[in-house]
């Protein structure tokens, strides 16, 4: 149905089993996704970079058809630095020591952190609509911003109230969800939807899926904190792009944010809101393409 010529695998990592896609040819690029969706939200823009790139699209531990281990201690099962070094690992599995990484929502909290903890492995850094998260709560401390950002807060509550829950409907709530964070034309593929319910609907997956979310408020917090504290930045060149929500979001808010992160910083919005690989594929694969390229 998606992805036709790419090669499906599951690739042991540590504590976990990583399902992915794989195809096309060229220097190696890492697709990761963000909540609540799986691998499938690469769909529109995998196959336009496997034109030029050998592209890998996995599933997040915890998400899709990846494995669902428990949180551990502190939700460090689900730490974005755990996350990121799954990922490592699967590149490395597959031959690649040194690869670009694109990353959206969860999937760009694991990038960026795997650009601070590997930088030797990380060529080039793209940030899909995100801030980093210690900052992300920051900007979330006014009414508006907490509102919108409602879900942060639900879904760290400690187990089992999110749940018990989003379980009693969870393709209501995955839909829900997404209608709130996209832009208002926002078309989603039925069958990228289905597919979305269909994995959303594991109650491990809702389980696991919190957990990152409790892992975000706490550990992650705690790392970005140490990282910032310690002056460091990451040294990859770095590409944020965002939904500009009809210019409601801009360079400043995001960009000129990034830049407290990182030394090489540029990026622009493209239409749309939030799910930019789906809602505007085009341009999402073709700034994708022509930054991993020059």
């Amino acid at each position: 149905m998606f992805f036709d010529g790419f090669e499906r695998r599951r690739v042991p990592v540590d504590g976990a089993e990583i399902n992915l896609v794989t195809g096309g040819s060229g220097p190696p690029v890492l697709l990761l996704h963000g909540y609540p969706q799986t691998h499938v939200m690469w769909h529109l823009v995998a196959p336009v970079l496997a034109e030029r790139f050998t592209v890998v699209v996995p599933d997040l531990r915890g998400y899709g058809d990846s494995a669902k281990p428990p949180a551990g201690a502190d939700h460090v099962g689900y730490a974005k630095r755990t996350m990121a070094a799954d990922n490592v690992q699967v590149m490395r599995a597959l031959g690649f020591d040194r690869f670009c990484v694109a990353g959206h929502d969860r999937g760009a909290r694991v990038s960026y952190r795997m650009a601070f903890d590997h930088p030797d492995r990380v060529a080039k850094l793209c940030i899909l609509d995100v801030l980093p998260t210690i900052e992300q709560y920051a900007a979330s401390a006014n009414r508006k911003a907490a509102v919108a950002m409602y879900h942060w807060f639900f879904l760290a509550q400690p187990a089992p109230l999110p749940e018990k829950l989003i379980g009693a409907d969870p393709e209501f709530y995955l839909r829900h969800s997404m209608a709130s964070w996209a832009g208002p034309d926002a078309r989603f593929d039925p069958a990228a939807m289905a597919e979305y319910v269909r994995c959303f609907s594991n109650p491990e997956t809702i389980r696991a899926t919190t957990d990152c979310y409790r892992a975000g408020a706490t550990i992650d917090c705690a790392i970005d904190e140490a990282t910032r504290d310690a002056g460091e930045k990451i040294g990859c060149p770095t590409l944020i792009l965002w939904g500009d929500r009809g210019g409601k979001w801009d360079e400043e808010r995001m960009v000129g944010t990034w830049k407290r992160w990182a030394t090489d910083v540029r990026g622009h919005g493209v239409p749309g809101g939030h799910f930019c690989p789906e809602e505007a594929p085009e341009q999402t694969a073709r700034a994708i393409a022509e930054f991993f390229s020059a």
